[in-house]
C-alpha cells in the first residue's frame, strides 16, 4: 500500500472517529439550559465535556483525534497537559494513545493553586518532563480563553515551552482570538456550530 493511500485511509478513519465523537458529545455532554459559565458569562446551553472524556469510547476518541491533530500540526510536541480538572482525562487519553502509537508523550496537570503540602507544586507530572520541553496545552471547552492562557503562563513559568493550545470544543466566544493574540496556535476538534448548529 502506498504512503498516499495510507494517508487517505487514515483521514477517512479520523473522519469516522470525529463523527462518532460528535454523536457522543451531543448525547452525553450537550444540554440546552440556562447556566452561568466559569467565565461568569450567562449561556442558554452547556457543554460538560467530562461526561464524554470520562466515557470509555469518548476518552479513546478524544485521545486519538487530538493525538493526530498534534502530530499533523507540524509542532514538535514532547508532552501534553492542561488546567485541572477538565484537561486531566484529555491529557491522559492523548498520552495513552501516544504510547500505543509508538511515540510516547507524557501528560501533566496544571493546578489551580499550588499544592498546600509536600513540594507545593503547580504542575503534577514534572518528573516526566525535560526542562524546556515543548508542550501542547489541551482543554475541554474554550469560552473566553482565560483558563487556557493562565495554564500556558503557569507552564512557561515552570520552564516549559508551550507551542500550541488544542481543545475539544471552541464555544466561539472570543477564546480562540485571545489565545492567538497571546501568540499561540489554537485548534479545536469542534466549534459551537458543529454541536448546536446555526
Amino acid at each position: 500500500m502506498s504512503k498516499e493511500s495510507d494517508q487517505m485511509k487514515s483521514r477517512s478513519l479520523i473522519k469516522a472517529f470525529r463523527d462518532r465523537l460528535l454523536q457522543i458529545i451531543k448525547e452525553k455532554s450537550y444540554e440546552k439550559k440556562d447556566v452561568t459559565l466559569a467565565s461568569g458569562k450567562k449561556s442558554d446551553f452547556y457543554i460538560d465535556c467530562r461526561q464524554t472524556t470520562l466515557h470509555p469510547e469518548g476518552a479513546y476518541l478524544v485521545g486519538k483525534i487530538l493525538y493526530e491533530m498534534i502530530k499533523d500540526s507540524g509542532f514538535k510536541v514532547e508532552a501534553i497537559g492542561g488546567p485541572t480538572m477538565g484537561a486531566d482525562p484529555i491529557a491522559t487519553a492523548v498520552s495513552v494513545v501516544s504510547q500505543i502509537e509508538g511515540n510516547p508523550l507524557p501528560a501533566f496537570i496544571v493546578r489551580k493553586e499550588p499544592k498546600k503540602h509536600g513540594l507545593g507544586q503547580w504542575i503534577e507530572g514534572k518528573k516526566n518532563l525535560a526542562k524546556g520541553a515543548k508542550v501542547a496545552i489541551v482543554e475541554d471547552v474554550v469560552t473566553t480563553g482565560g483558563s487556557s492562557v493562565q495554564a500556558v503562563k503557569r507552564a512557561e513559568e515552570e520552564g516549559l515551552k508551550v507551542v500550541a493550545v488544542f481543545a475539544v470544543v471552541d464555544r466561539e466566544e472570543g477564546g480562540s482570538e485571545k489565545i492567538k493574540q497571546a501568540g499561540y496556535e489554537f485548534k479545536a476538534i469542534f466549534t459551537k456550530k458543529d454541536i448546536v448548529g446555526g
